[in-house]
Formats: C-alpha cells, sequence, structure tokens
C-alpha cells in the first residue's frame, strides 16, 4: 500500500474489517482518505485493519454496528462526523451469501439475507443521502450472479437486484446535489464470502470459466471502489459497475 496522503475525505465503509471492504479502505486510505471501519462482529480483526493503515500513515477507525439497525446506523454517522468533521465517500460492501436451490430454500435464510442486503443497503443509503457532503459519492456492492443464472443463487440474486434497483433511483432523486451514487457488483472473488464451503475443485472451475483465467481479487475489486470515489469516477453516476474479468 502506498502512503501518498493528498487527500482530506471522509470515507465511512461497512464490511471494513475484513475482504473487499478491508481492501477497500486500505486503498481510499492510501490516498489520504480518513476512514472509518464498520464491522458488526470481530473486533480484533477491525483493530487489525486499522493497524494496518496507521502504520503507513492513514487515518482509521472502527465502529461496530447492524448495517440494518437505523439507530446504530445513525450513531455510526454521528461518530463518523463528530470524530473526523463529516462523510463524503460511504462505501457498503457489507453483505450475506446464503445458497440453495429455490425449492429446498428455508426461509429463514430467505429473510436474513433481506435484513442484510435489502434493509441494511436501504438503511445505509437513506443515511447517506442525508448525510454525504457535496461532491460525495455513495458505492453500494451487488454481484455479478444477477447476471449469471446460477442455480443455487435465486435468493441472493434477487437482493442484490434490490440493491441495484435502489442505487439507480436514488441517483436520480439526488439530482443537484453533487453527489454520485454507483453500485459494484463482483464477479467470483477470492474471499471468504466466496470461498467458505466450496470444494477445491469448484472453485477450480469457476476460475476456469472466467476469460482471465481465474477468480477476481480484493486488491481488483477496490480498485473499482476508489475510481468512483474519486475525482476520475464524478461523471460515472447511477451505473452498475460489472468488475468481473468478462465473465458475465
Amino acid at each position: 500500500m502506498t502512503t501518498n496522503l493528498t487527500s482530506d475525505r471522509v470515507a465511512l465503509i461497512t464490511g471494513g474489517s475484513g475482504g473487499i471492504g478491508r481492501v477497500a479502505a486500505e486503498k481510499l486510505a492510501a490516498t489520504g482518505d480518513a476512514v472509518a471501519l464498520l464491522f458488526s462482529g470481530n473486533q480484533q480483526r477491525a483493530d487489525e485493519a486499522v493497524a494496518a493503515i496507521s502504520q503507513v500513515g492513514g487515518r482509521a477507525t472502527t465502529i461496530r454496528a447492524d448495517i440494518a439497525d437505523e439507530t446504530q446506523m445513525a450513531a455510526a454517522f454521528d461518530q463518523v462526523e463528530q470524530e473526523f468533521g463529516g462523510i463524503d465517500v460511504v462505501v457498503n460492501t457489507a453483505g450475506i451469501m446464503l445458497l440453495s436451490p429455490v425449492a429446498q430454500l428455508d426461509l429463514a435464510d430467505l429473510d436474513r439475507m433481506h435484513r442484510t442486503n435489502i434493509r441494511g443497503t436501504f438503511v445505509v443509503s437513506q443515511l447517506a443521502a442525508r448525510r454525504l457532503r457535496s461532491g460525495g459519492a455513495l458505492i453500494n456492492f451487488s454481484t455479478s450472479v444477477t447476471r449469471l443464472q446460477t442455480p443455487g443463487y435465486a435468493a441472493y440474486a434477487a437482493s442484490k437486484a434490490a440493491v441495484e434497483a435502489v442505487t439507480l433511483i436514488l441517483a436520480r432523486e439526488l439530482q443537484g446535489r453533487d453527489i454520485t451514487v454507483n453500485t459494484v457488483a463482483p464477479g467470483p472473488t477470492a474471499t471468504p464470502l466466496f470461498l467458505e464451503g466450496k470444494p477445491q475443485e469448484l472453485i477450480e472451475r469457476i476460475a476456469g470459466m472466467n476469460p482471465m483465467g481465474r477468480l477476481g481479487t480484493a486488491e481488483d475489486i477496490a480498485e473499482a471502489v476508489a475510481f468512483l470515489a474519486g475525482p476520475a469516477g464524478r461523471w460515472t453516476n447511477g451505473q452498475t459497475l460489472f468488475v468481473n474479468g468478462g465473465v458475465a
């Protein structure tokens, strides 16, 4: 990670303690953004992420909150504003993936995904719409599975298709605010969310389906986040950006 600390912007990253969220936080911190890493469970992992950013001269803090709880999230936004003076970028990577064919799906799993992936995205997006400063950016997360029609992914893909709908409409609702709203839709990416529970043979087969011959990495996705969060991405608004090496 570089230490080109040239920005005075502030970013809030949900799911920021691991996977794509952590790498995105490191990427934004490397350009000088102060970053608040929001997490729901593992305090040690969150502290390690903050330590890694601090060691190269970045500014970072952690906040524990449930993204689907509007009271906790409002308090999280308050904390970031009090500590850093405002919020310019919100990166909403937090989400869960529970897989099953439609006929066998436990509806409790459907409800869990709806709560985190849809309600959580809506809560974060609503607060971002109210709190982001002019020139800000909201970046939500979908998945390329919404276009791949992969068996077993129906409920997860449905929850992420809702994220795309909310994002695209919100971009238009914020007309005149100078705030961009976009969605990043990764393909299969080598993170714990994707790898957990999959046999190596399946992972290799999925990687082989990509024209680039590999899975994506968290770094690949973080590059797209940095683009949308930075000055180069100001004319990209109301879009779903598929970052998947050409798999869909």
